[in-house]
């Protein structure tokens, strides 16, 4: 997926479930995303998540449903939040929990 550089600048919101995404290179264009949906996607690997970090604003993240999700909240739900927070630490809430860091 290519990241619009046209919306990068004001976009607040995007929802990107359902959507077969694998990576998220060049994710950081968007500069004012708070609140990113993208459940039930492709995302597999903690680099990737990782990109997640690069969203200066980024606090509302839902990801439930992706396979990197789902092989750690099998194990204990939180693990999932500890690792996911720990690599995207702004995140007020995450997968529909507030607090996700005990913020």
């Amino acid at each position: 997926m290519r990241w619009s550089e046209a919306v990068g600048d004001t976009l607040e919101e995007l929802w990107i479930s359902y959507n077969f995404i694998e990576k998220l290179r060049g994710i950081r264009v968007m500069k004012k995303l708070k609140v990113l949906y993208m459940s039930n996607n492709l995302v597999k690997d903690w680099a990737e998540f990782a990109r997640l970090a690069e969203l200066p604003l980024l606090e509302d993240l839902v990801f439930v449903g992706n396979p990197l999700q789902e092989k750690y909240a099998s194990d204990q739900k939180n693990n999932w939040i500890e690792e996911a927070t720990k690599r995207v630490p702004k995140l007020k809430k995450l997968d529909g929990e507030f607090g996700a860091r005990g913020n």
